[in-house]
């Protein structure tokens, strides 16, 4: 697990309890998640790897797991070094 994947499943784990999240686990799939909980994930992503979440990135599938959270993070940061 990279350091990406360890913030988010450390943020994640504060409403999962004593459940051990996997990296590729569908978190909508456990039913731990709901409108207020997207909003404080989008919230964290924003805030803890300081990139902006546009409208065209709030699909569930940007969402679903640690590994697709990560790699929505991982592309939004190469583009902002990229510019």
């Amino acid at each position: 697990m990279n350091e990406i994947q360890a913030r988010i499943k450390t943020f994640l784990s504060k409403f999962f309890g004593n459940h051990d999240l996997q990296p590729d686990e569908d978190i909508f799939a456990l039913g731990f998640v709901n409108s207020m909980f997207a909003m404080q994930l989008v919230l964290f992503v924003e805030q803890e790897f300081q990139i902006s979440i546009e409208n065209e990135d709030l699909e569930f599938e940007n969402f679903r797991t640690i590994n697709s959270i990560t790699n929505l993070i991982e592309h939004k940061t190469a583009i902002i070094v990229q510019s």
